[in-house]
């Protein structure tokens, strides 16, 4: 399974307009080479660099397998028009929350989980709910990890 974007390549510089110094807009992702079995998919952005720890800023689940990419720019609502679900990200918000890091260059990892299942869940669960939910029913799994620098 491969993730892509056409906003920035694996281990690139995500542009500004994607972070809390810009327009803070999701970047556009797509996807293929997923299992046929495949039901829906979740995808998690994180940012294992942050001080406190791992920092949630995407959390967006049962997006149904005839889902291979998302827009630019998916409105922080519980249920946007692409389809799925999206959770609370670690800034207390449903949606993207982009990256803001307090100092130095962070790497924003955004995973896909092609999943047997719907999880339905309610609309902002959070990543740990996503990842018990999802534990035996992950088919195939994609990375995309770019980085930002203030």
């Amino acid at each position: 399974m491969i993730l892509r974007s056409s906003a920035f390549k694996e281990g690139g510089m995500i542009d500004s307009k994607y972070t809390c110094d810009g327009a803070d807009v999701s970047p556009p992702l797509s996807w293929s080479g997923f299992p046929g079995e495949t039901v829906t998919f979740a995808l998690i952005c994180d940012d294992p660099d942050a001080p406190a720890g791992t920092w949630v800023h995407w959390v967006y689940y049962d997006l149904p397998a005839t889902v291979t990419e998302l827009p630019e720019k998916v409105p922080p609502e519980p249920e946007p028009a692409p389809g799925g679900v999206q959770g609370t990200n670690d800034f207390k918000n449903i949606g993207y929350g982009g990256p803001c890091p307090p100092g130095g260059t962070h790497r924003y990892f955004f995973k896909l989980y092609a999943l047997d299942k719907e999880l339905g869940l309610k609309a902002g669960a959070n990543k740990q709910q996503i990842t018990n939910a999802i534990k035996g029913h992950v088919l195939d799994d994609a990375q995309l990890m770019g980085r930002y620098q203030r």
